[in-house]
């Protein structure tokens, strides 16, 4: 079971929808390349996604054509997709199918021939046990033939070894229509592999207008990753630094993996 601030640490980021996809509005580099991925390896069948929050990339399928099932177990985020669904032309919302529940103990009863978990869901499994949980949720809803694509942090030791009483101060940000003053702290536990970003934020008319969210990630460095995919029945296609198809290297944050 997890604690309390791990908790946090899952689910306080993803708690305000709106703010959300405001500020990864730009990320787009990552849809097209699921996009195109999932039109290249996804069959006839639909794809299932792991972690489908708030839909960057499941509209991005369901818009190209492709059927999608979404699972999430933030109801915020499926209600923040379910909306934005419901503006979406009738053939757009009949692709779509959601539902809440944990990754790592999912039943669906049916098989895929892709499975994909987006924008660093794998950074939210903390040790191996629930990564070999998520992984056999996966092999269990795989075809014989079947490909799972997914990507996460490449870590940074310089990003890592970050002081952890040192604030650094972003731009101000719009949360539920009102302005924040937007302050960050990193920590990083070595011996968990745990790093945690707190994010504060400040009204800027109003300083008792105060709230905190907490976003954990376990770093999966390369070899470990490799190497527990392996443990776990998988076999390693790609193992790319970005979503344009480059190696990875030294020089990425991101990790890219198809497996079968």
């Amino acid at each position: 079971m997890k604690d309390a601030a791990l908790v946090l640490g899952t689910e306080s980021h993803y708690e305000d929808p709106e703010y959300y996809d405001r500020s990864y509005r730009r990320r787009r580099d990552d849809v097209r390349f699921y996009v195109r991925r999932a039109q290249e390896l996804g069959g006839k069948g639909p794809v299932l996604e792991l972690g489908v929050g708030s839909g960057r990339v499941a509209l991005a399928l369901a818009r190209e054509g492709l059927d999608v099932v979404g699972v999430d177990l933030m109801e915020p985020m499926l209600e923040r997709l379910r909306e934005r669904l419901a503006k979406e032309p009738r053939r757009v919302r009949e692709r779509v199918t959601l539902h809440r529940a944990d990754l790592c103990a999912l039943d669906l009863g049916e098989r895929f021939g892709l499975v994909t978990a987006p924008f660093h869901v794998f950074n939210h499994l903390y040790d191996a046990e629930a990564l070999g949980a998520a992984l056999a949720v996966v092999r269990a809803h795989l075809r014989p033939r079947g490909r799972f694509l997914f990507d996460v942090r490449h870590p940074d030791p310089v990003e890592l070894a970050r002081d952890p009483q040192r604030v650094y101060k972003g731009r101000p940000v719009t949360r539920r229509g009102r302005r924040y003053h937007y302050r960050e702290r990193y920590d990083y536990d070595p011996v968990q592999q745990l790093q945690t970003v707190e994010m504060a934020f400040v009204g800027v008319d109003d300083p008792t207008d105060f709230d905190m969210q907490l976003l954990t990630h376990r770093c999966w460095y390369p070899a470990e990753l490799r190497a527990l995919l392996g443990y776990n029945g998988f076999r390693v296609l790609e193992h790319l630094g970005d979503f344009e198809g480059e190696p990875l290297d030294e020089t990425h944050d991101t990790q890219v993996l198809l497996c079968r």
